[in-house]
Formats: C-alpha cells, structure tokens, sequence
C-alpha cells in the first residue's frame, strides 16, 4: 500500500510539473489586464499622488494641462524619481560652481516647456501601432520635434522575447541615424483614457534624455560678428556639387546647426570671412555636424588679417573631439585687435579623407561685467 501511494505521489506531482509548463509554454504570458481611466489625461495624473507630483508641477507651469483634457495625445508620463535625478545631477555641478541650486519652479520656462514637450506626441498611439519592425516614428505637441517608438519585448524564463512588452522611447536628436539617439524605455504601457494612452517612463530615466544638465549650465558665446556686422564668405575649396550644392560651403555660415559643408578628398582647407567694419573677436565657435564624427575637424587655427595678405594667429587646436552631434564649442581667445579678415585654417579631420562642418563664426568679445 505504501508503495503505491509514493508511486501514485510521484505520478501526481509530475502530472501537475507538466500541466504548469504546458500552461505558460515556458515563456511569460501574463493574462491581459484592463488599463482604462475613465477620465481625461490630467486627471488620471491627478489620481496618482505621489507618483506624478513633478509632471503635475511642470504640465501646470508650462500651461499645458489643457492640451491633456481635450486633446488626443500620447503621454510618455516621467514620475517623481525621473524628475529627481535631474534636478540632483544639475545642483551638484550648479554647487561645485558655487551657484544656487535650481528647482522646477525657479527653471528657465523656454528649456523646460521643449524638454518637457518632448514626452508628449501627437496622436494616440497604443503598443499595436508600433509593431513595425522599424517602429513609428513620432512629432512632439510643440515645436513639431521628431521622436520615435518601437515595440519590444524583454527575455524571460531564458527564452528570448519572453518577456512582458515594452517601448524604446527615443529622442532622435534630429538625426536619421540611430546611433545619435538617446533611448529609454517603459515600465508600464497601453494606459488609455478618454483622450490619450499612457506609457509609463522607467524609473532611472533622467529627464530630458541628457540635455537636462548641458542645457542649464551652458553660457551661450557672445554675438557672432558674421551676423552683426556682416561682410562676404569664402573658402579654398568648394562642395564638389558646386556653391549651391545642399552641403556647400556656404552653409558652414549660416548660424544654422542642421546645414552643414562637406568636402570630400580632404586633405586640409580653410574657411574665411571679410567683415564689412573691421572689429575685435574675443571667441569663436564650431559646431559638429549631423553624422560620421570621423569627419569632425580635429586640428585647427585661427587667423586674423587687416589685408587678407598678412595673417596674425589667433589661436591653435590639436586633438580636439566633438562628443556629440550638433554640438557648438567656443573658444574664448586673448585678442584686441580690430581685424577685417578672419580665417580658419582646418589641417585634419579624426579619420577617413570627408571633412564636414555644421558651423562656424567669429564672435565679438564678452561683455565686462561691472
């Protein structure tokens, strides 16, 4: 008898082994839940306290609470700790700077209203619309800024793409190229309302995917003297597409990061520009183009010229790197003489024979504070 009730134990506790793996087939396979709100966007957030005070605080500053009542929306909703890490991040380098720490209410409203609108796309968008294999791409409520969604599904159970779905969320830099995009990802998704559907930000996502920080501490450069004074460009050599070439030269003087000059067969050239008054530059800027950082300039001068014959320099860069794209330096030069030419000498690029530049410009010194 007692070898028959192990025997049949042993039997059951197998058969219940076999009926759980059939059940699940070894992968996660939670059982749908129902996300709806009965409500509209602001008031769902309402409805979670202590989950989306600083979302609240910003959409309320930024007089965006209507666009959640009555427009049709998707919400990449950021929670307390997204907005946490931001504000520590910058008030640590605000205190090594000896400044006065920042908070949501006390931030300039203009980079706050286009990071935070950002997170807030046009349209409703649950998960099944981005079962594309190259996702969907996305515009911002404001200021039309493109974004990017794509479905994923995490490992689970040792199985790949076992696990529960999430999105890649993606700030696409204004770049077509995914390397230069910033990424995160969801926690909660498919959170539908009257109005829009909710996914739900990670919690270790940094608000404003990286500008956070670099957006309030830059010092912008003082007035670029090409654009104050004005005066006539010129260059050693042209885009091979000619002077009205979508990348011609002409574009590295524009003030616009999003044109740039390339130049193929590169083995060092220079940019010039002969201001209509001759006047003193304290600083000068570059800015990195859109794509292919082996094509950034690395080594470099800066001249000045009374005759565009004679040339003093100004200041010299090697090994210089961009880190990222569209990004403008400035270099801030020991100079106080009035010059009408001013020439930029580029002799390398990090590697390969393609230069590319997104900008250029000389810039009037910095204002003496009294």
């Amino acid at each position: 008898m007692k070898k028959l009730i192990n025997t049949y134990g042993y039997l059951l506790f197998f058969g219940l082994l076999l009926v759980a793996c059939a059940k699940d087939g070894g992968y996660y396979n939670p059982v749908a839940v129902e996300k709806q709100f009965d409500g509209d966007t602001y008031a769902y957030l309402k409805s979670k306290p202590g989950v989306y005070d600083s979302l609240i605080q910003v959409i309320d500053r930024m007089e965006l609470a209507p666009t959640l009542r009555d427009s049709n929306i998707t919400l990449f909703a950021l929670t307390n700790e997204n907005f946490q890490l931001a504000i520590t991040n910058l008030n640590n380098i605000r205190l090594l700077a000896d400044r006065s720490p920042e908070y949501l209410a006390t931030i300039n409203p203009r980079h706050l209203d286009t990071m935070i609108t950002q997170y807030i796309i046009r349209g409703k968008y649950p998960t099944d619309s981005m079962l594309l294999q190259d996702g969907v791409n996305l515009v911002a409520i404001r200021h039309g800024y493109p974004m990017h969604a794509k479905l994923a599904r995490t490992t689970s159970s040792g199985f790949r793409d076992g696990g529960p779905e999430t999105i890649d969320f993606s700030d696409t830099k204004k770049s077509q190229f995914r390397r230069n995009w910033i990424t995160t990802n969801t926690g909660s998704i498919n959170i539908e309302t009257n109005n829009a559907f909710v996914h739900v930000i990670n919690n270790d996502h940094v608000f404003g995917f990286g500008d956070f920080v670099s957006r309030l501490t830059y010092i912008p450069p003082p007035p670029n003297l090409f654009q104050t004074i004005g005066g006539i460009w010129s260059t050693e050599r042209e885009n091979s597409g000619g002077p009205n070439a979508i990348e011609a030269a002409q574009f590295a003087f524009d003030g616009n990061r999003e044109t740039k000059f390339l130049l193929g067969g590169f083995n060092g050239a220079w940019l010039q520009y002969k201001l209509n008054t001759s006047a003193v530059a304290g600083a000068y800027t570059l800015t990195s183009a859109n794509d292919f950082p082996e094509r950034d300039p690395i080594d470099w001068n800066l001249q000045g010229s009374h005759d565009g014959e004679n040339w003093t320099t100004l200041d010299s860069r090697s090994g210089e790197i961009f880190e990222e794209r569209f990004q403008m330096k400035v270099y801030r030069i020991n100079n106080e003489v009035a010059y009408t030419f001013y020439r930029l000498n580029i002799m390398r690029n990090r590697s390969g024979n393609t230069f590319q530049m997104a900008d250029w410009s000389v810039n009037a010194p910095d204002e003496v504070e009294e």
